[in-house]
């Protein structure tokens, strides 16, 4: 086994934290900024390479937090969660080495056990407490713990976290992507306090036969052997297994009689109240029922036919100045956009959103595409590149299989073809299908244009995915809006479409002629050209245009237009409706649940 993969496997996930007993851990942190990596003896070239692992200089770097305790500047603060780059003008573009440090106080009891848990910190983090390494994680949009049971002490503690942003050629996503490499603790912080034997992850999923109930339960401790009880007291459901000895139960039960699930819909976003006990712990989920699947061209929800009718979406603050979002606010405020535009359905691109934006969105009646940073041209070939791929993909699964809003996991975005990557994609999708066969599986293509404005939809990825999902832009990056009305689409596979892109951009209030580019003019033009040529598409099952609101990207740096900003959002980054905005809204209206227009 890889070095990588034997790291990531010693710091198993812990689902569901809202429901235990925790200390926040967010707000003011001390920093200290570590350009040259002076803190931590860095000869790292590759930031997968054997050497980069923090079991190589376990000792020094123990010294090193020790002594770099004295280092922080008090004054020089930074709030967790957020980004570094929109709290401080110098971190703007910043990309590197950052120390934070919290102190808090604890009173640990005996017999129970301790983690921090972190939401995410971009990119890569080595974390310690009280001079002691924990550990280390690398990605930064996955949740991740460490135990510190044996580290914790009786009042004062110090929490000490290296996050780097550095970007790396063999890293996921690569050096190449199109967002902003937001560094810093990202999201929320909290020390944990469990069981000495815990619920550490669990699933509860409606039976295959849709007449019950089934899933699994996984302890964590010295006592595995649990008897374990399942309880759904509103549909007076009360099911008992045994865990193995490794702490591990499955468990399926029928509905009682006369008993039915109102089922998970977006019209009618029902959830309930799922309690899980063993003999040394207890914990309460809300969680929904529902099907997802596919029949020819067709989407079916609940066994119903559904238009996915969607936006996608970047993890960013709804109102100026930006940032990284992390708050209930910042989600409510954000898809209650996408429902006011008439969505059913967003895609979260493209890397795992907060826990919160998720379970909002479940809450709210929304159906999430959730997907992992594997994004244009990853080093396909590099075993450990694979290795964090698919870590990232089993942490996001892991986090969300519980939510019924969760319909589709998105193994990429925009992958250019060729052998090594349909291996690397088609061995994550066969992950993706291992860890929970009951959703979706897809990947945004790209498509093959020919003469005469002829597009074929021919990726081999197709024949792994459950939909075909493709990105286009004609009428902006491929012709002018007319062009729209000439495009004649091949399909050589009956599945279901979801247009997973399309669209262009437009500064708001920045009006002029219909052929003057980012004019709102031009956008709402393109908007009505793309909606008539999407309308002919018959195996079309669902839309999310790109993209619900502005974003920040450096790729962007158009002045007087863009200013480091992608404008082709339908909402400016100031939260001001565009007139594409309304144009998709009154598509959405007459398009009706099955896309019918009924």
């Amino acid at each position: 086994m890889k070095l990588l993969a034997i790291i990531l496997s010693l710091f198993p996930q812990i689902i569901d934290v809202q429901d235990r007993v925790q200390t926040s851990l967010d707000g003011s942190w001390d920093t200290l900024v570590d350009q040259y990596e002076t803190g931590y003896y860095d000869y790292r070239r590759n930031p997968m390479d054997e050497r980069s692992s923090f079991f190589a200089d376990r000792h020094y770097f123990q010294e090193k937090t020790r002594l770099i305790e004295y280092d922080f500047d008090e004054s020089d603060k930074l709030q967790v969660p957020g980004d570094w780059n929109t709290q401080n003008p110098k971190f703007y573009y910043y990309e590197g080495t950052i120390w934070y440090r919290r102190t808090f106080d604890a009173a640990p009891e005996p017999g129970k056990r301790y983690f921090v848990y972190f939401g995410a910190a971009n990119y890569e983090s080595v974390v310690g407490l009280n001079g002691h390494v924990l550990g280390t994680h690398i990605g930064g949009y996955t949740p991740f713990n460490f135990e510190v049971t044996d580290d914790l002490k009786d009042g004062k503690n110090s929490l000490i976290v290296k996050v780097d942003n550095k970007r790396y050629l063999d890293a996921v996503p690569t050096v190449n992507f199109d967002w902003w490499n937001y560094g810093g603790i990202t999201r929320s912080v909290s020390l944990i306090e469990v069981p000495e034997t815990f619920i550490r992850d669990y699933c509860v999923r409606l039976a295959k036969d849709g007449k019950g109930i089934e899933g699994w339960v996984r302890l964590d401790g010295s006592k595995p052997g649990q008897d374990i009880s399942v309880s759904i007291a509103e549909l007076k459901m009360n099911v008992k297994v045994h865990a193995d000895e490794n702490g591990y139960a499955e468990f399926s039960a029928a509905f009682p009689k006369k008993m039915k699930p109102v089922l998970w819909c977006p019209e009618n976003p029902k959830l309930y109240n799922v309690t899980i006990a063993s003999e040394t712990d207890r914990t309460c989920d809300r969680i929904g029922f529902r099907t997802i699947t596919t029949e020819g061209s067709k989407i079916f929800l609940n066994g119903e036919h559904i238009f996915l009718k969607g936006v996608a979406i970047h993890e960013e603050i709804p109102t100026a100045p930006s940032g990284r979002a992390f708050s209930e606010e910042h989600a409510r405020t954000t898809l209650g956009w996408a429902k006011e535009m008439g969505c059913n359905y967003v895609r979260l691109a493209h890397y795992p959103h907060n826990e919160t934006m998720v379970r909002v969105a479940e809450e709210m009646g929304i159906m999430v595409w959730d997907e992992i940073p594997v994004y244009w041209t990853i080093d396909w070939t590099n075993e450990n590149t694979y290795q964090n791929a698919e870590n990232q993909l089993e942490e996001m699964i892991t986090r969300d299989i519980n939510r019924a809003n969760v319909i589709i996991w998105s193994v990429s975005n925009e992958t250019p073809r060729g052998p090594q990557r349909l291996a690397f994609l088609s061995r994550l999708i066969d992950k993706a299908r291992a860890m929970d066969p009951t959703r979706l599986v897809s990947s945004a293509i790209e498509t093959n244009e020919q003469a005469n404005a002829k597009i074929h939809v021919d990726d081999e990825l197709i024949a792994k995915t459950d939909l075909i999902s493709f990105n286009q832009y004609v009428g902006w990056y491929n012709g002018d809006n007319e062009k729209c009305d000439r495009v004649e689409w091949i399909f050589h596979v009956n599945k279901p479409v979801v247009i997973s892109e399309f669209g262009g951009g437009a500064k708001y209030g920045n009006h002029g002629k219909v052929n003057e580019r980012f004019t709102e003019e031009y956008m709402m033009d393109l908007y009505e050209h793309q909606i008539a040529m999407l309308g002919k598409i018959p195996q079309l099952a669902g839309t999310s245009p790109w993209i619900l609101k502005d974003f920040r990207s450096p790729k962007r740096p158009l002045k007087g237009i863009q200013d480091d900003f992608n404008r082709k959002g339908l909402i400016s980054e100031k939260g001001e409706k565009k007139g594409a905005f309304y144009i998709m809204k009154s598509w959405y209206e007459r398009m009706g649940r099955d896309g019918s227009g009924k």
